[in-house]
C-alpha cells in the first residue's frame, strides 16, 4: 500500500502494513484526519491530522496495541475534532501537560517509548535505576522545575546509601537488596540524564540538569594472568577433570573463555547451530554489541569438537540433568581459583588475560579489537600499554643514554644497553592441556604409591610434613611428580601396588559411571 494511502482501518489491515526506510501513513476513510503511522522500527502510532488557527497540526493518541484499539482510537480522533470545533487546541494542551509532568512519569515515559529499540538487559537496568533510587528521591518533583544541584543532591544521597533497603521481586518469596554506593549513584545520574535528553525531545524542558554533572571516579579493573598463573590454572583445570570432581560442562566453559576472550553469557548461551566447524568460528545472533562472528583459534575447535552433544539440547553446554543451558558457572569458577591460588581473578578477567596475550606477543590492538568484538577502538586501548609500542623503544634509548653519560655502564657495555630479559615463553604445549598430559592421585592411591597407609597420609597433612598436596573442592589431591620427588628426596621405594596405581588417572567420573561409586573417597 503506498504512502499516504486511504482505507478504511481495520485491526488486519493496521498489523499487516510493514515498516519502510521513513514514516509511512495509511489514512482512515472514515475519520477525516484520523491515521495510522508506521514508523521504519516497526512501531505503530495512530494519528489525527488537523489544522488549527491557519496551522498544520498532528496529535499522537496512541502506540497500537492495549488501550489503542483501531475503534478505539477512531472514537478519541472523533472527540478531538469535537473539541477542534470549539476552540480548543489538543496537540497545545498536551505540550502544556507535559510541561507539568513529574520526574516519576518522565520516567515512566521514557521507559515505555524511550527504549523501544533498546535489548531487555538495558530496559532492565534503566528501570531498576528508576524504581530504586530515582523516583524514591526525585519521583514526585516536576521534571521542568529539577536543577543541577538537584541531580547532584540525588548523587551523593545514592552514594550514602539513603535509598538502602530490601524490596521483593516477582520470583515467588524473592527478595532483592538495593545498596546504594558510589557505582549505584553513577548509573543512576546516568539513566536520570537519559530520561531528561529524552524529555527535550517531547518538549518537557529545553535542556538536560543532569548533563555535565560530576560523578565520581569509577576504578578499572584490570587483572592480567602471567604465563606461571595460566600454567596453575591448567594444571587445575586437567586435575579437575581427571578426579571428576567438577562438571565436565563447566570446565569446557572455564577453558572456552580462556581460549576465545568471549563473555560468559555468549559462551553460556551458545548453540551448537553458532558453531562453524569448518569455517572455524563462532556466528553469534546477538551479544552486547549485537550480531558478531568470533574466529576460533585451533585449540577452541579442537575443545568443541570433543564435547559430548545432548539429544534433544540444542546447547553446546547443556545445564542440569541435560536441560536448558549451563547457568551457575561461578560455584565452579571459586573452587578452581582457590586450588589455583587466584582467589583475586574474577571469571571476566579471562577475557582481559585473552587480550593481554595478544598484546603481548604483538597482535595490534586493531585485530585484538575484532577478536573480542569491540565496537569503539577506545575499548580496546587498555591493552595498549601491554603490547610493543614505539614509545618503549624510545624510552630505551633515551634511557640508555642518559646512563652512558652517568658512567652507569661498563665500557665494554657502552655501546648499547641491553634490553630487560623478555618473559619466558609459554609452554609449547597448550596451557589448558589435555588430561592424561597430567597424573593426579587421591589419598588412597597416593598411599598405596608410597606404601603407606591413608591415616599415615593424613597425619602428615596434620603435622605439615611428608609430599605436598592440593585441593580441589573437598578433594585432596597429589602430583605424581611430587610423590616422585619426595620419594626420592626420603628414600622410599615405591609399592609394586602404587607403582601400578601410578601409572594411571584417578578418575571419580569414570569409577561413577562404572558403578563403584568414588564418594567415599571423596571425603578423604
Amino acid at each position: 500500500m503506498p504512502n499516504d494511502a486511504r482505507a478504511r482501518l481495520t485491526r488486519r489491515l493496521v498489523e499487516a502494513l510493514q515498516p519502510a526506510a521513513k514514516d509511512r501513513f495509511v489514512w482512515d476513510s472514515e475519520v477525516t484526519g484520523f491515521g495510522v503511522k508506521v514508523a521504519a522500527s516497526g512501531l505503530r502510532t495512530y494519528v489525527l491530522q488537523y489544522r488549527f488557527g491557519g496551522r498544520a497540526r498532528r496529535f499522537s493518541i496512541g502506540a497500537h496495541g492495549s488501550p489503542w484499539t483501531v475503534e478505539t482510537a477512531r472514537d478519541q480522533a472523533r472527540v478531538l475534532l469535537g473539541r477542534i470545533a470549539g476552540g480548543c487546541d489538543p496537540q497545545e494542551e498536551k505540550q502544556g501537560a507535559r510541561r507539568d509532568l513529574t520526574v516519576a512519569e518522565l520516567c515512566d515515559l521514557y521507559l515505555c517509548e524511550g527504549l523501544v529499540t533498546r535489548k531487555p538487559s538495558s530496559i532492565a537496568s534503566a528501570r531498576a535505576d528508576i524504581e530504586n533510587h530515582i523516583k524514591p528521591l526525585l519521583g514526585a518533583k516536576r521534571a521542568a522545575l529539577v536543577t543541577r544541584q538537584d541531580v547532584e543532591r540525588l548523587l551523593i544521597d545514592v552514594a550514602a546509601g539513603k535509598t538502602a533497603r530490601r524490596a521483593r521481586t516477582s520470583r515467588r518469596r524473592g527478595l532483592a537488596r538495593v545498596r546504594g554506593g558510589q557505582g549505584a549513584a553513577n548509573a543512576a545520574v546516568v539513566t536520570l540524564s537519559a530520561a531528561f535528553s529524552f524529555g527535550m525531545g517531547r518538549q518537557v524542558r529545553p535542556d538536560n540538569p543532569a548533563q555535565g554533572v560530576r560523578r565520581f571516579p569509577e576504578k578499572k579493573i584490570e587483572r592480567f594472568l602471567s604465563p606461571a598463573e595460566l600454567a596453575r590454572l591448567g594444571e587445575v583445570l586437567a586435575a579437575a577433570e581427571s578426579l571428576g570432581v567438577e562438571s565436565p560442562y563447566a570446565l569446557a566453559a572455564i577453558k572456552l573463555l580462556m581460549l576465545t576472550g568471549c563473555r560468559k553469557n555468549e559462551i553460556l548461551t551458545l548453540k551448537r547451530n553458532h558453531v562453524d566447524l569448518h569455517h572455524r568460528c563462532l556466528r553469534l545472533p546477538d551479544s552486547k554489541t549485537g550480531a558478531k562472528v568470533v574466529h576460533l583459534g585451533a585449540p577452541a575447535v579442537a575443545l568443541i569438537a570433543r564435547i559430548p552433544e545432548t539429544a534433544g539440547n540444542p546447547y553446546l553446554l547443556p545445564g542440569r540433568n541435560g536441560v536448558g543451558h549451563l547457568v551457575d558457572l561461578q560455584a565452579t569458577w571459586e573452587r578452581i581459583r582457590t586450588a589455583a591460588g587466584l582467589e583475586d581473578v574474577r571469571i571476566h578477567d579471562l577475557r582481559h588475560s585473552f587480550a593481554s596475550v595478544g598484546a603481548t606477543t604483538g597482535d595490534s590492538l586493531l585485530i585484538i579489537g575484532a577478536l573480542l568484538g569491540h565496537r569503539s577502538a577506545k575499548t580496546t586501548e587498555r591493552y595498549a600499554h601491554l603490547s610493543d609500542h614505539p614509545i618503549k623503544g624510545a624510552a630505551d634509548r633515551i634511557s640508555a643514554e642518559i646512563a652512558r653519560m652517568l658512567g652507569l655502564f661498563e665500557r665494554a657495555d657502552a655501546g648499547s644497553a641491553a634490553p630487560p630479559p623478555a618473559p619466558p615463553p609459554l609452554s609449547a604445549r597448550p596451557v589448558l592441556g589435555d588430561v592424561v598430559q597430567a597424573r593426579w592421585l587421591d589419598t588412597p592411591a597416593a598411599a598405596a604409591f608410597l606404601g603407606n597407609t591413608v591415616g599415615t597420609l593424613q597425619t602428615w597433612r596434620w603435622m605439615g610434613v611428608g609430599p605436598s598436596f592440593r585441593r580441589i573442592g573437598r578433594r585432596i589431591v597429589y602430583a605424581r611428580a611430587d610423590l616422585q620427588a619426595w620419594q626420592r628426596e626420603h628414600g622410599h621405594a615405591p609399592a609394586a601396588a602404587g607403582a601400578e596405581l601410578g601409572e594411571n588417572v584417578i578418575s571419580l567420573a569414570a569409577a561413577r559411571q562404572n558403578g563403584r561409586g568414588g564418594r567415599a573417597a571423596g571425603h578423604v
